[in-house]
């Protein structure tokens, strides 16, 4: 088993199974995937009716390979992997840039690479979840959706270190 099916496997504890809550800017979602991503990727089904392994390839490359997990240390992969696919992998790589001090243009290079490589993961990885949960904080649904989202981060902080 790979790192990304390990990373995957846990992701989808936080993701779960359908959804189609109207106070979600995403509407209907299978296994965290919306309509929207679904259809733009080729699944043309019922969402109730989506495979996860539709899911899983779905996540490994729009997420997982366009914020280059590979790449990052372990941990830091995940946190990565976990707020791309909760607020877009463009923020994703953002918060990653700002926490490592690099130009934040969205995009994770060789750049945003080295600079990542000259930090300890656990500090990085609290300095990432600290920038996520503040903006999430911001956000105009954090009534709603912010206690899931608290613990999500939570639970990837208690892992700092393990």
């Amino acid at each position: 088993m790979s790192y990304f099916d390990d990373c995957f496997a846990k992701l989808i504890g936080h993701e779960g199974g359908y959804s189609n809550n109207p106070a979600d800017p995403g509407g209907e979602t299978m296994w965290g995937v919306t309509l929207k991503v679904a259809r733009a990727n080729g699944y043309t089904g019922p969402m109730r009716s989506m495979g996860l392994d539709v899911a899983k390839g779905i996540y490994r490359a729009l997420y997982w390979d366009r914020c280059r997990c590979d790449d990052l240390p372990q941990g830091v992969a995940f946190d990565v992997f976990d707020a791309a696919v909760n607020s877009g992998p463009g923020q994703a790589a953002r918060w990653l840039q700002r926490a490592v001090g690099v130009a934040d243009d969205g995009v994770i290079g060789p750049v945003t690479l080295a600079a990542v490589r000259k930090l300890q993961p656990g500090a990085l990885r609290a300095r990432y979840s600290g920038m996520r949960l503040d903006f999430m904080t911001q956000l105009s649904t954090w009534g709603t959706f912010g206690r899931g989202w608290a613990r999500r981060i939570a639970a990837n902080l208690k892992e700092v270190g393990a």
